[in-house]
């Protein structure tokens, strides 16, 4: 069995899309998947699997415990850790000023289409780079506000195209599935 990590997207924001984490984990456990734990209650999961499409059958497990359709991102744990081996110097520094994200992308897009869509990020505020099919983003924590990343990762038309983690979130759960 090999270890993989899921991406919830958008649940338990804002009283929407209210999931358990603890129901969630009996229901992943209940479909099969093994030596499942969660991390925070916004939709970060470890597991094991032999499943090859992870992800599909972790949304029937929600729409049939949930009534929902979420968005599932899943990744092999090993190839989190190569893409967080492969971080920019810049990001996950411990410099409290700045706000650190991984970008996931749960559509066709390539991380190229998703950079143009949202357009350059602002000179001095913001930080972007591409490995792989990941996006390394940072932005200055005070300006945020005038970040043009920031306010169009949100917008309709490029938000359910993506699922985004602080840095912290995904070096603890990958530290998890180790």
């Amino acid at each position: 069995m090999k270890r993989y990590i899921a991406f919830l997207r958008g649940v338990n924001i804002s009283g929407k899309n209210r999931v358990s984490m603890p129901d969630l984990k009996q229901a992943m456990l209940e479909a099969g998947f093994s030596d499942v734990s969660t991390y925070l209650n916004s939709g970060n999961i470890v597991f094991k699997s032999e499943e090859g499409d992870a992800g599909g059958k972790i949304r029937q497990v929600i729409r049939d415990r949930f009534d929902l359709d979420i968005p599932v991102y899943v990744i092999a744990a090993d190839v989190l850790q190569d893409v967080l081996a492969h971080a920019p110097a810049w990001w996950n520094t411990g410099d409290k000023g700045r706000y650190d994200n991984l970008v996931f992308i749960l559509s066709e897009d390539t991380p190229e289409e998703i950079c143009s869509m949202i357009g350059e990020p602002s000179e001095g505020l913001e930080q972007v780079q591409i490995y792989r099919q990941f996006i390394f983003w940072t932005f200055d924590r005070k300006q945020y506000g005038k970040c043009s990343w920031w306010k169009k990762t949100a917008v309709n038309g490029i938000a359910e195209r993506l699922t985004i983690r602080t840095a912290g979130t995904v070096i603890k759960v990958c530290e998890k599935g180790r």
